[in-house]
């Protein structure tokens, strides 16, 4: 069957963020860790530290302009040495998160033709100001493009040459010409008014978000919604600003909702569930504390009316909570594991027991009434 444009597009997205995880998280958890290490301040020395100290020339704590402000880093020596290291390399490897999330999507539509058009549209649209939202335009673009021309009948003489040469080099021209002379300013202009409306979120609206992200991560468990929430929280961090590490938290802690209150459902109803469910509750409670929200999958496949309704209303009061009390994640992976990159990390817990709660009773009620009607249906026959 052929697929439709629209699917195969969703498709080379989804390609693009499967492959962006692993740059965000490695990048971000070595920033988490240098945190960890040399103090949250440590992100605005990192690199003269990184670059210009050594383990035998250890850094004093170190002054930096801060909201107009001269402060001194909490940590000095070792501790801000390595933190520094740390802290640098998750930079530099975050730094790679657009590209890559562009260069892979083109990859998904075009093959192997698409990626370095793509990863250049990537890096351009950083450049320029655009961020992910021009890193999603210009992956497609690249991937339409390269794909295109492959579609190309060249003579046997340049045929060697076109997917190691002519479509990269094509490809690029084009799509870097129409960022830089039509589409890279609405774009990044389009990203600093998400930017400013994240920044100035306060009370209200705070929690609409969290209760839409919650709803998000919970829908399809790692499918294109979830993804799509992790995606936007994830391209945020970049950005080291107090409304991109509350979005973050919310998105994680949402999403773990889904296989923790699983594993409460079976321990607390286990006659509701089938062995190999009650099986898979036990290894959904170690998934949910990692924020691995496919361990919620077997559950939703199985029964999607019930258990899915059910997880999203939990993930909507972690999300909702999560605003409110300004939980704040550092870390972009990890659950109650980076708990060192989590901030108050007491409103962190609270959230998901909170949200836990909720979906695991709902999903218990919702599955009790049916197990009574099949009863009914039973003795009525």
């Amino acid at each position: 069957m052929q697929v439709g444009w629209g699917k195969r597009i969703q498709q080379a997205v989804m390609t693009g963020v499967s492959y962006m995880i692993p740059f965000v998280a490695a990048g971000g958890l070595l920033i988490a860790l240098g945190f960890a290490v040399g103090g949250y301040d440590v992100a605005f020395v990192s690199n003269d530290v990184a670059l210009n100290y050594s383990l035998w020339n250890l850094p004093d704590a170190q002054t930096y302009m801060s909201g107009g402000v001269e402060m001194t880093t909490s940590a000095s020596g070792l501790a801000l040495y390595i933190g520094a290291l740390l802290a640098s390399l998750g930079g530099w490897g975050m730094g790679f998160l657009v590209a890559a999330l562009s260069g892979y999507i083109a990859f998904g539509l075009a093959g192997r033709p698409g990626i370095a058009p793509g990863f250049i549209g990537g890096a351009l649209s950083v450049a320029i100001g655009a961020g992910f939202i021009g890193g999603l335009v210009t992956g497609i673009l690249a991937g339409l493009v390269a794909l295109w021309l492959t579609s190309l009948k060249p003579p046997r003489w340049l045929a060697g040459l076109m997917p190691v040469v002519i479509i990269p080099l094509l490809t690029t021209m084009l799509v870097g010409l129409l960022m830089l002379l039509l589409l890279g300013r609405p774009l990044a202009a389009a990203m600093t008014g998400l930017q400013d409306w994240l920044t100035g979120m306060t009370g209200a609206s705070a929690v609409l978000l969290g209760i839409i992200l919650g709803l998000m991560m919970c829908f399809d468990l790692g499918g294109p919604v979830n993804k799509a929430a992790y995606l936007f929280a994830t391209a945020g961090l970049s950005q080291g600003t107090e409304a991109s590490w509350m979005i973050m938290a919310t998105v994680m802690a949402a999403g773990m909702v889904p296989p923790l209150a699983m594993a409460l459902s079976t321990t607390v109803r286990r006659n509701l569930y089938t062995p190999a469910e009650q099986e898979n509750g036990t290894t959904a409670w170690l998934l949910g504390a990692a924020f691995i929200s496919e361990g919620a999958i077997p559950f939703a496949a199985a029964d999607p009316l019930r258990v899915i309704p059910s997880m999203m209303a939990g993930g909507a009061v972690t999300g909702a909570l999560c605003m409110a009390l300004g939980v704040g994640s550092k870390a972009p992976h990890g659950g109650l594991f980076v708990f060192f990159a989590i901030d108050p990390f007491w409103g962190f817990v609270v959230s998901i027991i909170a949200g836990t709660l909720v979906a695991a009773l709902l999903v218990t009620v919702l599955k009790q009434i049916g197990a009574n009607k099949k009863k009914a249906v039973a003795a009525a026959a």
